[in-house]
């Protein structure tokens, strides 16, 4: 587990972008007589401008917990968060978040749904309008501008929500399993479609999988979750070089990496005692 006094780990010569310092969530029984529920427990981590983290962990483990914690839609009950050196105590308007569902308007165009956040911020003026076209023509949706959600495929419409995300130009873009629910073909050219979109964005990205794969393929380090309560069991440095391609899934380093996590998460122990 990483303790606070490891935190600089992820700094730079100006400082850590992003600093968890001793997090934790305990959610508070809804009747008399019931149990509270420990989510997450000393959690501490601090990462680099510009990186992309993966929170690997079982379902329930507290991971979306933690990357609400982040964006500032939850209340840690223990620690605090701080984002370029700023601690966040509610929702940032400058931080992106892709849900693990579109969530897509379905009476406003692909165009529209885009620019709902600049709507929103009162920013929806011609300059908006070109960044949302140039991030549908980025996503290869740009001919699907004027289509409504209900003619798109699930993919599609993911693509639509991280256009969505972006549009304001986020300085952190928080991903909940966003592919989640995707084939496993889809999946993968998302994957390849963040990657590209980071790149050439230079976005902060945190993302939540369940998939090692999807973690180790995507991440320049990976936080092993505990099952509940949450704790970082491991960290992973993934220096694996970019541009990242899908032959890389099946090279001896990512495997090694595979394994790593796995070993983490009880995987291997699991099937050897089944």
């Amino acid at each position: 587990m990483t303790q606070p006094q490891d935190a600089a780990a992820g700094e730079t010569a100006a400082g850590p972008f992003g600093v968890l310092d001793g997090v934790g969530k305990t959610f508070v029984a809804a009747s008399r007589g019931a149990t509270e529920v420990v989510a997450l427990e000393r959690v501490s981590y601090s990462f680099r401008q510009g990186e992309l983290v993966s929170l690997l962990g079982p379902s329930g483990c507290g991971k979306t917990t933690l990357l609400r914690i982040i964006a500032g839609m939850t209340r840690a009950s223990q620690g605090r968060v701080e984002i370029r050196g700023r601690e966040v105590v509610g929702p940032q308007e400058d931080f992106g978040f892709v849900f693990q569902t579109p969530n897509l308007l379905p009476w406003r165009t692909v165009l529209a749904n885009v620019l709902f956040p600049m709507e929103i911020a009162g920013r929806n003026d011609a300059a908006a309008r070109k960044r949302a076209l140039e991030l549908l023509d980025l996503v290869g949706l740009a001919s699907f501008a004027d289509s409504r959600p209900h003619q798109l495929s699930g993919g599609m419409k993911q693509r639509v929500a991280l256009c969505r995300a972006l549009v304001p130009s986020p300085s952190l873009l928080l991903m909940d399993e966003p592919f989640g629910a995707l084939d496993e073909l889809t999946r993968m050219e998302m994957q390849d479609l963040l990657l590209d979109i980071r790149h050439a964005s230079g976005t902060t990205v945190v993302f939540v999988t369940h998939s090692i794969s999807e973690a180790i393929y995507l991440a320049d380090e990976v936080l092993v979750f505990s099952r509940r309560p949450g704790r970082v069991i491991d960290r992973i440095r993934v220096d694996l070089a970019y541009p990242r391609r899908p032959e890389l899934r099946y090279t001896a380093e990512f495997t090694a990496l595979e394994h790593r996590a796995g070993a983490g998460l009880g995987v291997f122990h699991e099937r050897q005692s089944a």
